[in-house]
């Protein structure tokens, strides 16, 4: 029986191993495709529906052309004077991507002294209220007096435009962090700058990004309507001309790069806050549970 028994074992010790199972979780990169399919089907979906829609309507002439041309019309216009729109497109870019930059840096910095003394938050904040109040298209004349017929009033406008989502976010981060951690920063002998490097700004990173997304949107808004006022180049000046010359095609145009634009910062912003807190519970999904071994 001993014999047998040593036999069996013997046996199985000397059967080579099954081979592992192979792990059915994707990989890095197969996961960032899906997540970004799975968030993204559906504007698509919704998009397409519009254009359909829209060519729909242009096609069994229900609405006029000069009011409301036709897909093939609009983008047969920006493929034929791909050069004009390329030119202007680099100017409202410019600005905006200017403008919002500035903006990002004064609104942080403004955030950073409000928080730092309660004296300066309640003096700051009223100024920066009612100065959000005031619609920017009524005081966009002035910048063009004061700054001249060149980028400094659209880049200014696009700064205030930003400025005030970006501040306040900031603000709510920073405030958001528990005073029970920064109380014990300071026992174990952390300094104020080594503090707000290592814990505040961290932690105030999910609610800053969120401003800077609705800041980059408005960044756009507020370089246009600078070139409203007082401009000769740029995406609004394209669109009133094209307004003023009755060309829809070129409006529609001019307006669907506009979106562009703004849909492109905001997807930069998006993937800077992939990188940034990957930790955050916003970026979590189904496909970050970890996988359980099979028995």
């Amino acid at each position: 029986m001993t014999q047998v028994t040593q036999a069996s074992t013997a046996s199985s010790t000397d059967r080579p191993a099954a081979p592992p199972a192979a792990s059915t979780r994707p990989t890095k990169a197969e996961s960032g495709l899906v997540r970004l399919w799975r968030s993204s089907w559906r504007a698509l979906a919704f998009l397409a529906v519009v254009v359909l829609a829209w060519w729909l309507v242009t096609a069994r002439g229900w609405v006029q052309p000069y009011i409301l041309p036709s897909p093939g019309e609009t983008f047969g216009n920006m493929v034929e004077y791909a050069p004009y729109f390329l030119q202007h497109t680099w100017i409202t870019t410019y600005e905006t991507v200017l403008g919002f930059g500035i903006a990002v840096v004064l609104g942080e910095l403004v955030a950073i002294l409000m928080v730092s003394s309660r004296n300066l938050q309640s003096t700051i904040y009223p100024i920066i209220l009612v100065a959000q109040v005031i619609p920017k298209i009524a005081i966009a004349p002035l910048f063009v007096v004061w700054l001249g017929f060149g980028m400094g009033p659209k880049i200014t406008v696009a700064v205030l435009m930003a400025f005030f989502p970006i501040v306040i976010s900031g603000l709510a981060g920073l405030k958001s962090v528990d005073p029970e951690i920064l109380d014990l920063a300071k026992t174990m002998g952390s300094g104020k700058l080594k503090t707000f490097a290592k814990i505040q700004f961290p932690a105030s990173l999910p609610q800053l990004l969120s401003g800077t997304k609705v800041a980059a949107t408005l960044a756009v808004t507020g370089a246009v309507v600078g070139e409203f006022v007082g401009g000769n180049e740029g995406l609004g000046y394209v669109i009133l001309r094209a307004n003023g010359n009755m060309d829809t095609a070129t409006l529609f145009a001019a307006l669907i790069i506009m979106s562009v634009i703004g849909i492109l910062l905001f997807a930069v912003i998006q993937f800077a806050e992939n990188l940034l807190i990957p930790w955050h519970a916003s970026r979590r999904t189904d496909d970050d549970s970890p996988v359980v071994p099979q028995a």
